[in-house]
């Protein structure tokens, strides 16, 4: 943080005045060759597209099945969505199949030849209005 290479936000308990969770977001970009063409399609012909990227999502063990998970992805999603710089996507580096089925369930698909790595259109991701 001190770099200014991410930024963390932290859920806090307020009862103990713990950390509950936390994520960081930081600017990323995804290469239009990586995209799925009926993607592509859509999309101006940058070769690189501007994207949010989710690089630690944490949640306490306490914490585990009450969806907070879930909640501290969508506060991403918004947060990225709300910012004054234009971002297409959020990405994510899934660290084992758990969090990979997490962030599938979410609607985000694997691009790329990478295992584990993961995206979805922010545009897909926010709440119908």
């Amino acid at each position: 943080m001190r770099r200014r290479l991410a930024a963390c936000t932290i859920a806090v308990d307020a009862v103990t005045d713990s950390i509950a969770g936390f994520y960081t977001l930081s600017a990323a970009d995804i290469l239009l060759t990586d995209l799925p063409a009926a993607l592509v399609k859509r999309l101006p012909r940058y070769p690189n597209l501007p994207a949010a990227r989710l690089g630690r999502l944490a949640v306490d063990r306490r914490f585990k099945g009450q969806k907070l998970g879930s909640a501290l992805l969508a506060d991403a999603v918004l947060r990225a969505a709300e910012s004054e710089v234009a971002v297409f996507a959020m990405v994510v580096e899934a660290k084992d199949a758990q969090a990979e089925a997490f962030y599938l369930h979410h609607g985000f698909e694997a691009y790329g030849s990478m295992p584990g790595r993961l995206m979805a259109p922010l545009a897909g991701l926010l709440p119908s209005s």
